[in-house]
């Protein structure tokens, strides 16, 4: 159990980072200003507290026998299966995410416009990928934490942080995605 608890902490940490990070970045394209200290300040430490997430949640799915068949039950797994599935498509996603700004100048100089809109599809993906991981994730972390005892207030936070995620998508799709258009 403290393997959870050491994960879920840095899960919810890895949160706050992420929000720094997508707000900085959603700013910094609807401006146009880019400022390559703060990029790495919002991001470097971001992405360290979300690989450690990963490897904890591994050694928690692979190393202890806790919950390792979400498909014995399907639908009542269904958070469980988004969860894994979606954690798994994260870091393939962010190999590219990470490459996109140079991926995408690079095509639209070739004139290569297939490679650069299936870029911005990437994209896009990426940003549902990491806030569905997110919407289903969050409760889950509280509870582990012990500081979410309700099932009733799960289910209220649940739909909170739901329309949290999709607001965050809409707004992280238009500026980046805009802006990544406009500069290209």
């Amino acid at each position: 159990m403290k393997l959870k608890k050491i994960n879920a902490f840095l899960a919810l940490l890895s949160l706050v980072l992420m929000l720094l990070h997508v707000g900085y970045s959603c700013f910094a394209y609807l401006t146009f200003y880019y400022n390559p200290f703060l990029t790495k300040i919002f991001a470097v430490p971001f992405i360290v507290l979300t690989c450690l997430h990963a490897v904890c949640g591994m050694m928690i799915v692979f190393l202890q026998a806790d919950g390792t068949r979400p498909d014995l039950y399907p639908r009542q797994n269904l958070r469980t299966i988004l969860q894994r599935g979606t954690a798994a498509l994260i870091f393939p996603l962010l190999i590219l995410h990470i490459q996109t700004f140079a991926l995408l100048r690079d095509s639209a100089e070739k004139g290569n416009y297939a490679a650069f809109w299936a870029l911005i599809l990437a994209e896009i993906l990426f940003f549902a990928v990491v806030l569905t991981h997110i919407a289903v994730s969050v409760t889950r972390a509280l509870i582990t934490m012990g500081w979410l005892t309700s099932e009733r207030a799960q289910r209220h936070l649940d739909r909170i942080i739901y329309i949290v995620c999709g607001v965050a998508f809409v707004i992280m799709v238009v500026s980046v995605v805009r802006g990544q258009v406009l500069m290209f």
